[in-house]
C-alpha cells in the first residue's frame, strides 16, 4: 500500500531495495527497509517518511507459502525488484539463505585470489 509521494517517486526511479526486507506478523507482510527517496516536487501538507515501513498486498495463498517457507532456519525473504505492470507498482520477493561463516571465509579467499591474479597479469604484461 503506497501513497501518492511513493508512487511518483518509483516512476522516477528513485527507489532504493539493497537493504530492504520482508517482515510477517498477523499474517500479513510488510516491506521494511526500503528507502523511497521524496522528489522535491512532492506536496508540502504531506510528511514524507523514506523509510516507513510499507504493507504487501499479497493472496491468502501466497502468505501461507511465505510462512512456511520462512520458519526454516536461516530463510529470509528479500524484494529483489520493483517494476510497473499497468498502473499498479509490483515488487518481486525470493526466499534467501544467509552464508554460514566458512562460507564467508571461502569468498573472501576467492575475492583475495582473483584480485591477486589480476596485478599478476598487470606486471607480466607490461
Amino acid at each position: 500500500m503506497l501513497m501518492g509521494w511513493e508512487v511518483k517517486s518509483i516512476r522516477d526511479g528513485k527507489v532504493q531495495l539493497a537493504e530492504a526486507y520482508v517482515q510477517l506478523h498477523k499474517g500479513e507482510a510488510f516491506l521494511a527497509g526500503c528507502n523511497i527517496t521524496p522528489l522535491l516536487s512532492a506536496s508540502t501538507h504531506v510528511v514524507a517518511e523514506p523509510q516507513r515501513v510499507r504493507k504487501l498486498l499479497l493472496h491468502a495463498k501466497e502468505l501461507a507459502q511465505l510462512f512456511s517457507a520462512s520458519q526454516q532456519k536461516g530463510y529470509t525473504i528479500v524484494p529483489l525488484a520493483m517494476y510497473w505492470k499497468g498502473n499498479k507498482v509490483k515488487c518481486e520477493i525470493a526466499l534467501g539463505k544467509g552464508k554460514k561463516q566458512h562460507d564467508k571465509r571461502d569468498s573472501l579467499k576467492q575475492k583475495d585470489w582473483q584480485r591477486d591474479k589480476q596485478r599478476l597479469f598487470k606486471t607480466t604484461i607490461r
